[in-house]
C-alpha cells in the first residue's frame, strides 16, 4: 500500500467518526489497525441522586387529597381499531362527529365508522368513560389494532 493510499484512509477515518479500523492488504505482507485514541464522547444519561432520607416522625402524616379535576394517566383505556379500513368520525361527511375530546360515553355507543371492502362497521365503546384523546384522524387508513380514542 502507497502512502497516498494510506493517507486517504486515514482521511476517511477521521471523516467517518470511527473510532477503529482495520486494514489489510490481500497479497501483500502487511495489514495495520488505526485506532483514534480521542473517541468520541458518548451520551450519558444523568441519574438523580437519591434524596436524604426524611427524619424519623413520631406519627403519619395524612395523605394529602387530590384535587377532583386530575385525572389518573394509569386509568386510561384504549380503544383500538378491530379491522384495517378507513376511520371516519362521522356517518357522513356534514354530520357532527359521533364524539368528541370531552364526551361521555355509555357501553354500545357508536364511537366512529370503519370502512372495510365497501362496508362500513361501527366501532362501539365496550365501557363508559369519557373520551380524553381522538387518536386518529377523519378520512385516513387505520391498521388492526392501531389506538383510535383514548377513555377515562
Amino acid at each position: 500500500m502507497d502512502k497516498k493510499q494510506l493517507r486517504e484512509y486515514i482521511r476517511l477515518f477521521k471523516e467517518s467518526g470511527l473510532s477503529k479500523m482495520e486494514l489489510s492488504e490481500t497479497g501483500g505482507d502487511g495489514s495495520f489497525t488505526v485506532k483514534l485514541e480521542n473517541a468520541p464522547a458518548q451520551y450519558v444519561q444523568a441519574v438523580p441522586a437519591a434524596l436524604p432520607a426524611a427524619p424519623a416522625q413520631s406519627a403519619p402524616a395524612a395523605p394529602a387529597e387530590e384535587p377532583s379535576s386530575v385525572k389518573d394517566f394509569n386509568k386510561y383505556r384504549d380503544v383500538k381499531s378491530p379491522m384495517v379500513g378507513i376511520f371516519y368520525a362521522s356517518p357522513s361527511p356534514d354530520a357532527e362527529p359521533f364524539v368528541k375530546v370531552g364526551s361521555k360515553v355509555k357501553k354500545g355507543d357508536t364511537l366512529c365508522i370503519i370502512e372495510a371492502m365497501k362496508l362500513m362497521n361501527d366501532v362501539v365503546a365496550e365501557e363508559d368513560g369519557e373520551i380524553v384523546e381522538i387518536c386518529a384522524e377523519n378520512g385516513a387508513l387505520v391498521e388492526f389494532g392501531q389506538i383510535l380514542f383514548k377513555l377515562f
